[in-house]
C-alpha cells in the first residue's frame, strides 16, 4: 500500500507530482484559488480536491476518513517571505503580515490535527533571511511542541537537474523517535566549478532546443514593451544592467540596480534559466534569447513538468500555475529520499 500525503496550498501540485513518482499517495489536495483547483481535479482524477481557505479545512475529519496519514506536504505563500517584499514598505513582511501568520500557523494546525510521520514545508529562499527569523523560529517551536525534529537548508534546484537556478527553503519534520533525514547528494553541480561525480547543470539549450514558433495572436504585448528594441541589443544570459555606465556602455540608459533583476533578462541557451516567477510580464523576464516571450510547453519544461501535465485557463492563468509550483522533479528527488528512509525498510 502507499504511504498517503495530504497536500495544502497545493496549486497545480508540483509537489503532489514529485511525491506520487515517488510511491506516494495524494488523498486530499486543496488550494485558494479555482483556476489552480480545477487542473488539480483533472491531474490528480482519484485525489480529493477542496477549494477553500485552509484556515477553513478539517484535518481531523480527512484524517478520520483515511485512518492514518504518512505525511503532510505544501509551501504556505511566498510573499511575505520573499526578497521583493523588501521594497513593499507598505506591508508588513514574514509573519508580522497577516496572511503569512495565517498560513504558517494554520499549516501546523494541519500537523497537529493529521499527526503524519512526516512533513515537507517548502518556501522561498527568503525564509533563512534574518528578517524573517521570527518565521523561522515559529517553524522551529511548532515543530518541537508537535514532537518533530526538523531537517532544512536552502536547495538550488539545478543541482538535481532542473534546468532553473531555483532556490528553495526545503524543511523536513519527522517524529522525534524516527532517524534523522539525510538530504540527497547532488547529482548536478556548475559547469566552472563542476563538483566531482556529478553532471554539469542542465542548459536552456539542452531542453528547448527543439522548440520554436511564433507566439498566438492573442498575446498582444511584444517583448520588452517600450524597450523592445533594447531588448534585442542585450546579449543572451544578460539583462538591463549591459546599458549601464558601470558595464562601459557607449549610451548608458539605466542607472545600476536601479531595476529588478528580471528586467530585461535574456536566457542563455548554455546556463540553466532563472526562477519563473508566477506574473507574467511585458519586461520582466526572462525572455528567450530570440527576444521573445516563452511559451507554457517552454516554461513547463524548465520547471520540469511533463506533457501530460494539464493546465487549465487563459496563457496568463497558466503561467502562474506554472511559475507558482514547485519543480516536480526536485520534489521527486527529496520525496524519493523520505521514501527510501523511512517506508522502504
Amino acid at each position: 500500500m502507499k504511504p498517503k500525503i495530504v497536500s495544502v496550498f497545493s496549486g497545480v501540485g508540483g509537489i503532489d507530482f514529485g511525491f506520487e513518482q515517488s510511491g506516494f499517495e495524494t488523498v486530499f489536495a486543496s488550494d485558494i484559488w479555482d483556476r489552480a483547483c480545477e487542473s488539480l481535479k483533472v491531474n490528480f482524477p482519484s485525489s480529493e480536491v477542496v477549494c477553500d481557505n485552509i484556515e477553513n479545512i478539517d484535518f481531523k475529519k480527512i484524517k478520520k476518513t483515511h485512518k492514518s496519514i504518512d505525511g503532510l506536504v505544501g509551501g504556505p505563500p511566498c510573499p511575505p517571505f520573499s526578497k521583493s517584499r523588501f521594497y513593499r514598505k507598505e506591508k508588513e513582511r514574514g509573519i508580522d503580515d497577516e496572511d503569512g501568520f495565517m498560513t504558517v500557523s494554520n499549516y501546523f494546525r494541519a500537523v497537529k490535527e493529521l499527526n503524519p510521520k512526516f512533513f515537507f514545508f517548502e518556501n522561498v529562499h527568503g525564509f533563512v533571511f534574518k528578517p524573517h527569523k521570527s518565521a523561522l523560529e515559529m517553524v522551529e517551536k511548532e515543530s518541537e511542541r508537535l514532537g518533530y525534529k526538523i531537517f532544512h537548508k536552502v536547495i538550488n534546484a539545478a543541482d538535481y537537474g532542473v534546468p532553473q537556478t531555483r532556490q528553495r527553503f526545503i524543511c523536513i519534520g519527522v517524529k522525534k523517535e524516527m532517524e534523522d533525514f539525510t538530504f540527497p547528494d547532488k547529482t548536478h553541480s556548475d559547469p566552472a566549478k563542476l563538483v566531482k561525480d556529478t553532471k554539469p547543470w542542465v542548459t536552456c539549450g539542452d531542453i528547448l532546443k527543439d522548440i520554436d514558433f511564433d507566439l498566438p495572436e492573442d498575446i498582444k504585448m511584444e517583448a520588452g514593451s517600450k524597450h523592445k528594441d533594447l531588448l534585442k541589443e542585450i546579449p543572451p544570459g544578460d539583462n538591463y544592467l549591459f546599458f549601464t555606465e558601470e558595464r562601459n556602455h557607449p549610451e548608458p540608459v539605466f542607472k545600476w540596480r536601479s531595476r529588478y533583476w528580471s528586467f530585461l533578462l535574456k536566457l542563455s541557451p548554455e546556463r540553466p534559466s532563472w526562477t519563473i516567477q508566477a506574473s507574467h510580464s511585458n519586461n520582466m523576464g526572462p525572455f528567450h534569447w530570440k527576444n521573445r516571450f516563452l511559451r507554457i510547453e517552454e516554461i513547463k519544461r524548465i520547471q520540469t513538468f511533463s506533457n501530460k501535465h494539464i493546465f487549465l485557463g487563459s496563457f496568463k492563468e497558466q503561467w502562474r500555475q506554472v511559475g507558482n509550483a514547485v519543480p516536480p522533479k526536485l520534489s521527486f528527488v527529496i520525496a524519493k529520499s523520505i521514501k527510501e528512509q523511512y517506508f522502504n525498510k
